[in-house]
């Protein structure tokens, strides 16, 4: 019978890189953890910092650096560094020089509510508290806070922000009741009455037109209020 050296040759092959790999690995998950670091993605306004992070890692696990690399968990460190109230998600892992890397996105506030309870609204429309590092240039909420109310305005600063005129400009919404909102512009005395959620696109569609006609006539510091809450209309009172 005649021997078939390629296919010996090729088997010995696999095997031997089956043993490096296997050598290899075994050697890396041996290792230990010589180096941390943290980079925060997306918004460059850091309401949580490395210390703060690596503090967070020391009271849960007392320290990474010199850990064995096979004894670190990356999902657990990640749901520790996500429990804390400024991170949207984390992602956690380990390259083959033993760095610890965590790589963090901060969750985005876009709105400022002032009233007896005090915090952010964040882009998924949730409560964010605030930080002692940073504070966030946003519209400032006030009035009549509560939960319907807040859903109303998350849908609001949506538009806004979706929106360079209006993101620009608008400083701050005031809750006088549920369905009765009323914006605050940043150059501008008037009060622009929303009323509603109602046809928002329809409503700052005429406001913007309006607000390019009083500009071109210089007459916006006359009005001291702007109405949007009249189907397709946008009705003024003078000072």
């Amino acid at each position: 019978m005649q021997t078939n050296w390629s296919n010996i040759k090729l088997i010995a092959l696999i095997l031997a890189i089956m043993g490096l790999y296997a050598f290899s690995n075994q050697r890396n998950s041996r290792r230990n953890i010589v180096k941390m670091k943290v980079e925060f993605s997306g918004d460059e306004n850091l309401y949580l910092t490395e210390g703060t992070v690596n503090k967070l890692l020391i009271q849960n696990y007392g320290g990474l650096k010199n850990v064995p690399k096979e004894k670190i968990a990356l999902n657990t460190v990640e749901k520790a560094i996500e429990a804390n109230e400024m991170v949207k998600s984390a992602q956690v892992y380990l390259t083959i020089d033993g760095e610890l890397t965590s790589r963090i996105i901060q969750r985005k506030p876009i709105g400022r509510i002032e009233g007896k309870s005090k915090f952010y609204l964040d882009d998924e429309g949730r409560r964010m508290p605030f930080s002692a590092n940073h504070s966030a240039r946003v519209p400032i909420i006030t009035g009549n806070v509560t939960g319907e109310s807040l859903e109303d305005v998350y849908v609001i600063l949506e538009f806004i922000n979706a929106d360079g005129f209006l993101r620009k400009n608008v400083i701050g919404i005031h809750i006088d009741e549920k369905d009765n909102y009323k914006l605050k512009f940043r150059l501008n005395q008037f009060v622009v009455n929303l009323g509603n959620i109602d046809s928002l696109a329809e409503k700052f569609s005429n406001f913007k037109a309006f607000y390019a006609k009083a500009n071109k006539d210089k007459t916006l510091e006359d009005f001291a209020v702007v109405s949007l809450e009249f189907n397709n209309q946008v009705v003024c009172t003078k000072i």
